[in-house]
């Protein structure tokens, strides 16, 4: 399935939504928020972006892969992950 929103196709496929590529996905974010000087700054960056832009299903499933260990995941993306998880971001 996929859906148009200003000219770009977002694709919506569970097989492409597989825990690597999440993944792979938050650390690609958490990279551009790793250049804040400030640790929880990052962090926050990274949980604002995946609450704002990432689907309902895909922040399940990173939130899970967290409460399970959150292997993979770079020290702010699973910080982030955490604020995320705990509802903590204001």
């Amino acid at each position: 399935m996929s859906s148009t929103r200003t000219g770009i196709v977002y694709w919506f496929s569970e097989a492409l939504m597989t825990i690597d590529t999440l993944l792979r996905m938050a650390n690609d974010i958490g990279d551009f928020f790793g250049a804040e000087h400030d640790r929880a700054e990052a962090a926050r960056g990274v949980a604002t972006h995946l609450k704002k832009f990432w689907d309902p299903r895909m922040r399940e499933q990173i939130i899970a892969h967290y409460r399970q260990g959150g292997v993979g995941l770079s020290d702010h993306v699973r910080e982030g992950v955490g604020l995320l998880a705990d509802d903590k971001l204001h």
